[in-house]
């Protein structure tokens, strides 16, 4: 079955290189693999396929070559403009990576006007309704249990989960981290991402990362966006019409595995909208050119609403996330009262939707995620 993406890259096979870019094993190679049914795949990974590389030896009847894990070759934007420039297309190319593709390799000539970028994530609810035909509450409940990576997702059980999910976090420190940066604290990383777990939903100081690992605030602030380029978390910055003071606030970090999360219900539910929200935002960026972006609102007081989305830099929707409350959260009336914005909060347990003359609108979660969509731009 195809994924989410498909139909849009075909589309754009027939006159840019595609990078498609997203976690380990949420099935970039798969999707590419089923673009179209004639292809030569090489894997940067394997030797034999290297040598291929260096030759620029593939085969070149077939309609579509697949350049996997290119990023790990030095000054590969350099060879992929020079690929590009001398034969261009066909046949279309489709370069994947696990890590993001520009955060390693500063060097070499820029693509730009020559390809473009798509982001795969994990499965939502609303993919993986159409992926499986799973039932909603049974789907909301498998993402929650195990999140939303094809294999774990399909196993279903936590045992299988926790197995994978060993191997899937040695490939990305053990491979990923000590093969694309100078970074051999494998120990100390691994204790980030256990504190991190247990700090989801919830605003992160780098200085008190630092005294909790015995480390400055500069290798923390470091080691963080190196997790978000390995596409391990994501970050959530806060919201401040004043962009200098916005980057003095600490942001939130989520997990693209939502099982990651430690914690209660409420936890995890927030982690699960963060990463549907984000899906469908980079999709509308990705897709039909839109311009999204996910922040949150805290004030002084510490009041806060869960999660902004801003469309062309502008408040677009307020999203609140609760586990059980469908009281409609105070906070709502407190920011951006002045802006006619849609305003959501989402329930975990609730099961009839209801809305207010305000515009206030209180949702099952199931719902909600089931049927998230933002729009593209104007023809």
């Amino acid at each position: 079955m195809d994924r989410y993406l498909s139909k849009a890259i075909r589309e754009d096979l027939t006159s840019r290189i595609v990078i498609l870019t997203g976690p380990r094993q949420c099935g970039k190679t798969t999707l590419s693999k089923m673009l179209l049914d004639d292809y030569d795949y090489l894997n940067h990974d394997l030797a034999e396929h290297r040598l291929l590389f260096h030759d620029k030896a593939w085969d070149r009847n077939r309609p579509l070559v697949i350049f996997d894990e290119l990023h790990k070759m030095p000054d590969w934007k350099s060879w992929l403009k020079g690929v590009y420039d001398v034969e261009g297309i066909p046949p279309a190319m489709v370069v994947t990576g696990s890590a993001r593709l520009n955060a390693f390799r500063k060097v070499g000539d820029s693509l730009a006007g020559r390809h473009f970028n798509f982001r795969l994530h994990p499965l939502d609810l609303k993919e993986a309704l159409a992926f499986t035909n799973a039932a909603p509450g049974e789907a909301y409940e498998q993402l929650l249990k195990v999140g939303g990576f094809p294999e774990p997702y399909l196993a279903g059980t936590r045992r299988f989960y926790n197995r994978w999910k060993r191997s899937h976090i040695d490939l990305i420190l053990k491979e990923d981290l000590t093969t694309l940066t100078a970074v051999r604290d494998i120990q100390s990383i691994e204790t980030l991402i256990e504190l991190l777990r247990r700090r989801v939903g919830s605003p992160v100081s780098a200085n008190s990362l630092a005294r909790d690992l015995q480390k400055s605030p500069t290798t923390i602030q470091n080691w963080l966006q190196l997790l978000v380029d390995l596409y391990v978390i994501f970050r959530v910055s806060p919201y401040h019409k004043n962009i200098a003071r916005a980057l003095l606030k600490e942001p939130k970090y989520y997990f693209y595995d939502n099982a990651m999360v430690e914690g209660d219900e409420g936890a995890r539910l927030e982690n699960l909208v963060a990463c549907a929200l984000l899906k469908e935002a980079q999709r509308a960026v990705d897709v039909e050119g839109a311009d999204y972006d996910l922040q949150y609102i805290r004030d002084k007081e510490g009041r806060e609403t869960d999660f902004l989305l801003t469309n062309q830099s502008k408040p677009y929707s307020l999203v609140e996330v609760k586990w059980s409350d469908e009281k409609p959260s105070a906070h709502f009336s407190r920011f951006l009262s002045d802006l006619h914005i849609q305003r959501t909060q989402v329930v975990g347990t609730m099961h009839r939707a209801r809305s207010y003359p305000n515009g206030l609108r209180v949702e099952p979660a199931i719902e909600y995620l089931a049927n998230l969509t933002l729009p593209g731009v104007d023809n």
